[in-house]
């Protein structure tokens, strides 16, 4: 039995967010839970409820933190007066830095069916995130049309390539000789500086 740790009432939420987070990395989202969270900080099993509610608030509250951070790793080495094309750079790489730094967080920050999802805290870290990734998907080249739907592709696009390449560089797939320290920088695609017309495609 863990002996009682003494906590600030003022605390008490933090110490829950960094027993629940050590939890998760060390056992994965199957391991984690109300009770064991409570036993690893040495307080009553009932005590996370009276702060997150339920499963699901400790997890969304766990989830708003991850995005903060995440949006705190896309902008981490920017310089001031950095271009578009450098602020891009950190973006991705720093993306990436979360994803294989907090393994089991990224995953449960998309597993919707798990959290609060209009939390507004939540949505507001989101949304934070978002923002980065909107001012560095512009000017990529990739897609020409409207530019409404540049946009929208733009965004997409990028988006789904640093996603994807978080999510197969934490399972450990890029193995053969070729594909090892490869960063995803290595990978990106050639980006025109040029705005795609705003024609139709």
């Amino acid at each position: 039995m863990v002996s009682p740790r003494k906590y600030h009432h003022g605390n008490l939420k933090e110490a829950f967010l960094e027993a629940a987070r050590e939890v998760l990395e060390a056992d994965g989202l199957t391991g984690l839970s109300l009770r064991k969270t409570a036993e690893k900080i040495g307080v009553s099993h009932t005590a996370p409820k009276n702060h997150f509610g339920s499963m699901s608030g400790l997890l969304t509250a766990l989830v708003t933190q991850g995005y903060a951070e995440l949006a705190d790793y896309m902008v981490a080495d920017e310089t001031a007066g950095a271009d578009r094309c450098a602020r891009r750079g950190t973006a991705l790489a720093g993306y990436v830095d979360f994803a294989t730094a907090n393994p089991a967080l990224y995953e449960l920050m998309f597993a919707r069916d798990r959290l609060v999802n209009d939390d507004p805290d939540l949505m507001r870290e989101v949304g934070a995130c978002f923002s980065i990734l909107a001012d560095v998907a512009k000017d990529l080249g990739w897609h020409t049309g409207p530019a409404e739907v540049v946009t929208g592709k733009s965004q997409i696009a990028l988006w789904s390539f640093v996603h994807g390449y978080a999510q197969l560089i934490t399972a450990g797939r890029f193995k053969k000789d070729n594909m090892k320290n490869l960063s995803v920088l290595d990978i990106l695609p050639a980006i025109s500086a040029k705005i795609p017309p705003d024609t139709p495609e």
